[in-house]
């Protein structure tokens, strides 16, 4: 099966198990809220779960994929609130604050991140000491020493008096952007009982691509084709990669990352042919 056909199967796997796991909730607008959060999008990080699982023979994480994505959908719905990104469209839809208000975006983002705890409780993943890793891991890749530092550092940055350089901004996505990217391609492993090392170091050169390359997309990209409103890092004067590097020399550093992600997988062979398709797909993506 080819890596789009694979990507294409784990993201339809991965709504239906989230969808499951809302199935029998109240009726009410937070849990439509949290459906609608969680529809749609490449799912990426969750396939990283799944076929670094599968790697080692697994075939049995879509509870820890549905839980990544889970929290991914929640640091979404936040991000596009009035006080931090201010967005009105996600994926081609009004975000959940246009379409019900912000109180309900609040609270279906603050269910889905418990929602994604409650899926990595699934006994499928493993004895205990390895659910709690993973949840553990999880906690700490999306809280203030990971995704919400890397969000935290974003906001200091609109506002200070000197514009963040290159090793600011790198740390400022390694957490933003990287450190969930990071948590999903360890997970396999973790689940697994193998060494995380070299997944680890692939993930870390594969998320700095993958926000080098978004900074690339919000200068040139479509706006149809990526589902929101481009070019707002350059309104605002928010230092990027493609700001601090130029264009030509920021798609220049994507693809040495790329390549750079590619070698750390080296030990896995043949068995690790859809990572490396997914790594070329985080710089050849339009969205």
């Amino acid at each position: 099966m080819s890596f789009s056909a694979v990507l294409t199967t784990d993201a339809a796997r991965i709504e239906t198990r989230l969808m499951a796991a809302l199935t029998g909730r109240a009726d009410v607008p937070v849990v439509d809220a949290m459906r609608y959060a969680l529809r749609g999008g490449k799912r990426l990080r969750g396939f990283l779960v799944l076929e670094s699982a599968r790697m080692f023979g697994r075939s049995d994480a879509i509870g820890a994929a549905a839980a990544v994505e889970a929290l991914h959908a929640y640091s979404l719905v936040h991000d596009d609130l009035p006080c931090m990104d201010d967005d009105d469209l996600r994926r081609g839809l009004p975000t959940v604050h246009v379409k019900w208000d912000e109180a309900t975006a609040v609270l279906a983002g603050d269910a889905l991140q418990a929602l994604a705890f409650e899926l990595l409780c699934d006994p499928a993943l493993g004895a205990g000491d390895v659910r709690v890793a993973l949840i553990a891991s999880l906690a700490k890749a999306s809280g203030a020493e990971g995704m919400v530092l890397g969000q935290a550092l974003d906001i200091a940055a609109e506002t200070a008096t000197t514009p963040l350089g290159l090793e600011a901004v790198t740390r400022l996505q390694a957490g933003k952007t990287g450190a969930l990217i990071c948590w999903s391609a360890e997970a396999g492993a973790v689940i697994s009982g193998a060494d995380p090392v070299p997944l680890r170091n692939y993930a870390m050169a594969l998320g700095l691509a993958f926000q080098i390359w978004d900074d690339v997309l919000d200068v040139e990209g479509d706006a149809a084709k990526a589902g929101k409103r481009l070019q707002k890092d350059v309104e605002v004067g928010k230092a990027t990669f493609v700001a601090l590097l130029g264009l030509e020399a920021a798609k220049g550093r994507a693809k040495a990352l790329v390549d750079e992600a590619e070698s750390h997988l080296a030990p896995y062979g043949a068995r690790a042919a859809n990572l490396i398709a997914a790594a070329r797909f985080v710089i050849a993506r339009e969205s």
